[in-house]
């Protein structure tokens, strides 16, 4: 392989993940996502926190991704980490609904404006029962 097709290769790499990059700090940022978790999560003095485990963790996974990393760890310490993902995720999804007002605007157009927390317990035991199948039955 020529020198210039590695050399262009690397650029486009580079490219791509500064556009991704680019996209999900806009996202972030734009959106508010942090403050808006860290005032759901009641955890204001912890927002730098919040900030420097976003970066981190995704750089983290980023590696592990890039250079093919992978462990063997006990279904005990595989189970702590998926617990700790799905809070993650949780919250995350909470903060973005929360910011973009999802829940409100579907209750009122499915006419269940005085049963919100019938349709946010729906939610949630859907999410839990989904990822509970694909847990156990392997989906």
């Amino acid at each position: 392989m020529s020198i210039w097709i590695t050399v262009l290769q690397v650029l486009i790499g580079l490219g791509g993940g500064l556009a991704v990059g680019s996209g999900l700090v806009a996202f972030i940022t734009v959106l508010d996502i942090i403050p808006r978790l860290t005032q759901l999560t009641n955890a204001h003095r912890y927002i730098r926190a919040f900030e420097w485990s976003l970066v981190m963790g995704a750089l983290f996974f980023t590696l592990i991704d890039f250079f093919h990393w992978g462990a063997k760890l006990p279904l005990f310490v595989s189970s702590i980490y998926g617990i700790f993902a799905g809070i993650f995720v949780g919250t995350l999804a909470a903060g973005l609904t929360e910011v973009l007002n999802v829940f409100p605007i579907l209750a009122k157009r499915l006419h269940m404006d005085g049963k919100l927390l019938y349709l946010l317990m729906a939610v949630v035991f859907g999410k839990v029962t989904g990822s509970l199948l694909q847990w156990f039955l392997h989906l």
